[in-house]
């Protein structure tokens, strides 16, 4: 066993009843090194980390830890051995103190003293450069600090492994450069770093090495220096694919839709809308960028008539030369005014489809009104559904299929066929791409491009900074329900869009 190995997995498998999520799967991650897990969705992942961190219990294969094999059946054994996972969903009482939340569950016999922990994480931020006060409630943080919380929550316990699942996904470039710098330092120090992601950039310019994994099987490790976002996308597809975005130049735009200082508080009387104004125009794609959780859901979904505003107008005009006022109307009684409004919201099942409806049922929804449906022979729609089934590559045993049966992915490939199949004149899509491959996300982003090119307008809702700029014409910023600035997407850079995510205005960005 070569002990420069931190961790080595040797032929580890793992069934969840008949699904096979892993399958003999050999990968090693050497000390001193940050090692990228790249592949598709469902590809086996996370759930080979969780059996590194102790949350899952491999049903074949060996763990070795430094050259010697070890048993890891929970979170406990796992830091027992100097492992530590990092989640995309933070685990942190808002009330306390970073230190607080950082020592909160340790038992290790000795007296607790606030002052000695403190001290503590203080040594760890000037050791690895992290920008946190040990001082700091969690409710008064950002992401980026909730998340440096959780790094150096597992590093006060021992941590010299580290994996992190998808860390950057709710960070601005700015504070992703400010993690990489962490995470090299770290590696200097001899940390050993694994990194779940799906950003081929981060891949090529944090890792040392890459291993790729495809329905859960490993495929290779290779040396990032040595391979390229082509090679990378075939190991994990299987075959090569094009990654182009073709954005086409705007033609005979018009304003479409004009929202004009709407405002929105929540149940808790929170604002979440705070005097919003932009234009979405017939034959472009306007883009929305901001910081998970910044409103623009609640924007996309009070244009669909689903969000309540307090303020402000939302103005449709009709390719017919009409106007309406789409403020204090429902969706239904937006559709029976002859707009056009496609909506693929983020939460797909409990607002997009009905889970034990099969696919050609999902496909009449949109046109049942008071019991009664123009697919009366469901000839149309099964040949909708299909049709969306052939394009989009959905993988189910046939259109009959309860939608709840479909892996993610497929559950939003059929949510936005179904959407763009109804010809809408204003278009809206939040995350559209969420869980999809790499192959069907640039497929949906090219549909998105020819409903562009017939005439509609598009809204894009999207979390990766470099679609949004490849994609979009323009791109507005929203922060805290506030819109902090609007860029030409053909040429803003990322940094500029991340200093407006932050809650800066556009000026300000300059």
């Amino acid at each position: 066993m070569d002990n420069t190995y931190a961790i080595e997995l040797k032929n580890i498998s793992k069934r969840f009843g008949t699904v096979l999520a892993n399958n003999n799967v050999n990968l090693s991650v050497k000390r001193g090194e940050i090692m990228a897990i790249l592949g598709e969705n469902g590809s086996g992942k996370t759930t080979l980390m969780n059996m590194i961190s102790g949350i899952y219990y491999p049903d074949e294969g060996q763990i070795f830890v430094n050259g010697e094999e070890v048993t890891i059946t929970s979170p406990k054994d796992a830091f027992n051995y100097s492992i530590g996972m990092i989640h995309q969903h933070f685990k942190l009482v808002d009330v306390f103190s970073a230190t607080e939340n950082i020592v909160l569950g340790i038992n290790d016999g000795k007296r607790y003293k606030l002052s000695e922990a403190r001290r503590q994480v203080l040594e760890i931020t000037e050791k690895y450069g992290f920008d946190i006060s040990p001082d700091k409630k969690i409710y008064e943080m950002s992401v980026s600090e909730k998340q440096t919380v959780e790094i150096i929550k597992v590093l006060y316990r021992g941590a010299d492994i580290l994996i992190l699942d998808e860390p950057t996904a709710v960070l601005t470039p700015q504070e992703i450069d400010k993690l990489f710098a962490v995470l090299r330092r770290m590696r200097d120090d001899g940390k050993s770093i694994i990194i779940i992601t799906h950003k081929m950039n981060e891949v090529l310019s944090l890792s040392d090495r890459v291993a790729v994994l495809r329905k859960g099987e490993h495929i290779a490790t290779v040396e990032t220096a040595s391979t390229s976002v082509s090679e990378l996308t075939e190991l994990m597809v299987g075959k090569k694919i094009s990654l182009n975005i073709n954005r086409t130049d705007p033609h005979d735009t018009s304003d479409r839709l004009v929202v004009s200082n709407i405002s929105s508080v929540n149940s808790e009387g929170v604002t979440v809308l705070d005097k919003v104004s932009f234009t979405a125009r017939s034959g472009e794609i306007l883009g929305i960028a901001g910081i998970a959780g910044s409103g623009q859901k609640e924007l996309l979904e009070a244009i669909a008539g689903l969000q309540p505003l307090t303020e402000g107008e939302i103005k449709y005009n009709s390719p017919e030369g009409e106007s309406f006022n789409l403020r204090k109307r429902t969706p239904e009684q937006i559709r029976e005014l002859g707009v056009r409004l496609s909506f693929v919201p983020e939460d797909r099942l409990g607002m997009g489809l009905v889970g034990s409806m099969d696919i050609i049922d999902n496909m009449m929804l949109r046109s049942y009104k008071k019991g009664h449906s123009i697919f009366l022979n469901r000839k149309s729609p099964k040949k909708l559904a299909e049709e969306i089934v052939d394009e989009l590559e959905v993988a189910t045993p046939d259109v009959k299929t309860p939608v709840r049966k479909l892996s993610g992915g497929n559950v939003q490939k059929v949510l936005v066929g179904r959407e763009i199949a109804a010809k809408p004149k204003v278009l809206m899509a939040a995350y559209p791409v969420r869980g999809l491959d790499i192959n069907s996300s640039y497929t949906i982003y090219n549909l998105l491009n020819e409903q562009k090119d017939n005439g509609v307008a598009v809204i894009f809702v999207g979390e990766d900074l470099d679609v949004l700029l490849d994609l979009c014409d323009r791109i507005i910023v929203i922060a805290s329900g506030k819109i902090t600035g609007e860029v030409d997407g053909r040429h803003a850079t990322k940094e500029e869009v991340g200093v407006m995510m932050t809650g800066n205005t556009q000026k300000e960005a300059n």
